[in-house]
């Protein structure tokens, strides 16, 4: 079986071009060794030194030379609008307090279905719809768009509760002097 050991990012294919397609879900995007099958049907294994997310237009490179293209798979999504940037802003904080992978454009933000957040920004004023397209959820709390990072937490949602996680806040001291 054919190896796919290294990943050629879509910034260095320059003119080199693709034999065929692996078309992948935002979770199926994130791996390091694992069978895959491309679009026509060729089996190959993935075998990555360190699970890596590939992105839309990556091309993985198989040991006879060949590159596959990844291609990000249309997912089933909610789209979120809002009325103006910030209260799609507002949304957005929410989302992410939430540590829900999210896409955020200029216009949507696009999360996986979830009825307990569509009714959370609904009411918030937002409105809501289903929609399949490819997912590529920001960064953040993905690290490099891995799985949610162990240890990077700060204990639930009491964020800087015990910890150096300062704000700016200015701290005065004001004393009162009685007769």
């Amino acid at each position: 079986m054919l190896r796919a050991t290294s990943i050629v990012r879509r910034a260095e294919l320059g003119a080199r071009t693709a034999a065929d397609t692996v078309t992948l879900d935002r979770e199926a995007r994130y791996r390091r060794r694992i069978a895959m099958e491309s679009d026509r049907g060729h089996k190959f294994l993935l075998d990555l030194p360190e699970a890596t997310y590939l992105e839309h237009g990556d091309a993985l490179e198989l040991s006879d030379g060949t590159l596959v293209r990844v291609q990000a798979a249309p997912e089933e999504l909610l789209e979120i609008h809002a009325h103006d940037a910030l209260a799609l802003a507002r949304i957005a904080w929410h989302i992410g307090n939430r540590h829900t992978p999210a896409e955020i454009t200029a216009h949507a933000i696009y999360i996986k279905p979830d009825h307990v957040l569509a009714e959370m920004v609904e009411g918030l004023g937002a409105h809501v719809h289903s929609v399949k397209r490819p997912f590529e959820p920001e960064g953040g709390a993905y690290g490099s768009k891995g799985p949610l990072q162990k240890g990077h937490h700060h204990g639930g949602h009491a964020h800087g509760a015990g910890t150096d996680h300062h704000h700016g806040h200015h701290h005065h001291h004001h004393h009162t002097h009685e007769d």
